[in-house]
């Protein structure tokens, strides 16, 4: 898709407009090349020239602007630098600074932080962030990490084979997932059912034999979506408001910033380190996982 709005790929068919200017129009016969078309484009490795210096790498998008980006993303003191002695991060600044020197009036982005180890990455969506904020340009990035989806767009798009399952803001897609793809990539539990209706609820049969309620209404084979952060886990069902308990094994603790995964049975849930101790989790024990049947919900599959 990306290659497509570049110029650098022909589709078949279709359209492709920025604004009111035509870029690719099949039905017309309309083809911009690439050089006519006002994007940047930041390869998912950065496609640096690595037998030019960074100054030289930016000023190939365009040359007016090469000092001011430099200064702007703050490698200027890397000027002289060639590619293969800078940092993922700072590769990705040249790669960034190169883009929008040609000053696109779109900016795509491929995999923009599959390059950078992980405490790299923290730091740098959160500037790639800001900076993309700055900016205000349209932009396009093409991720498979949805943390970086949610926490660079505006809106994210869930393509699967080809085909666009959803677009919705980050909180759309995870109140109202479109399907079990959609749910399970926004970092949901999906459990596999047949749904009935029972007393005013939807009640699921799980394939492992569990019962569940919902409050979502449906019938049939079903995907049922539980977010980590719904689930309550206990060494004992709590009797409290949650319809919804499930006795497993613990399988994994794991630690995550300032949170900890726990995988309980068919299920993760996300606890504070507090509670984690306080119930001694470990692989091994057994425990209760609890969730409200308001907090679960019924996707197609």
């Amino acid at each position: 898709m990306l290659r497509a709005i570049a110029g650098l790929a022909r589709p078949t068919a279709g359209r492709i407009a920025l604004g009111g200017e035509t870029w690719f129009d099949g039905a017309a016969r309309v083809w911009r090349p690439p050089e006519e078309r006002r994007v940047g484009l930041v390869f998912q490795e950065y496609a640096l020239f690595p037998h030019m210096s960074v100054r030289a790498n930016v000023a190939f998008g365009g040359a007016s602007r090469a000092d001011e980006l430099l200064e702007r993303f703050d490698i200027s003191e890397l000027a002289a630098a060639r590619p293969g002695e800078l940092s993922g991060g700072e590769r990705q600044r040249v790669a960034l600074a190169r883009a929008l020197a040609r000053d696109p009036a779109l900016l795509l982005l491929d995999e923009p932080l599959a390059a950078l180890d992980a405490h790299t990455r923290s730091t740098v969506r959160g500037e790639l962030h800001e900076l993309l904020r700055e900016l205000g340009l349209p932009t396009l990035v093409v991720t498979h990490d949805y943390e970086d989806a949610a926490a660079l767009a505006d809106e994210v798009g869930v393509l699967v084979d080809g085909e666009l399952r959803q677009l919705a803001t980050q909180e759309e897609l995870v109140a109202r997932p479109a399907d079990a793809f959609v749910a399970a990539f926004t970092g949901a539990n999906l459990l596999r059912g047949t749904a009935r209706r029972s007393d005013g609820l939807t009640l699921v049969r799980l394939e492992s034999g569990e019962e569940i309620y919902s409050a979502d209404e449906a019938e049939g084979p079903v995907g049922v979506v539980v977010y980590p952060w719904e689930v309550v886990v206990g060494a004992e069902t709590d009797g409290g408001s949650a319809l919804n308990a499930i006795r497993a094994e613990v399988r994994s603790v794991t630690r995550v910033g300032n949170r900890v995964r726990v995988q309980l049975g068919p299920l993760t849930a996300e606890l504070t380190e507090a509670s984690v101790a306080r119930l001694d989790l470990v692989p091994g024990r057994v425990a209760v996982a609890s969730f409200k049947a308001t907090g679960t919900r019924l996707v197609p599959l």
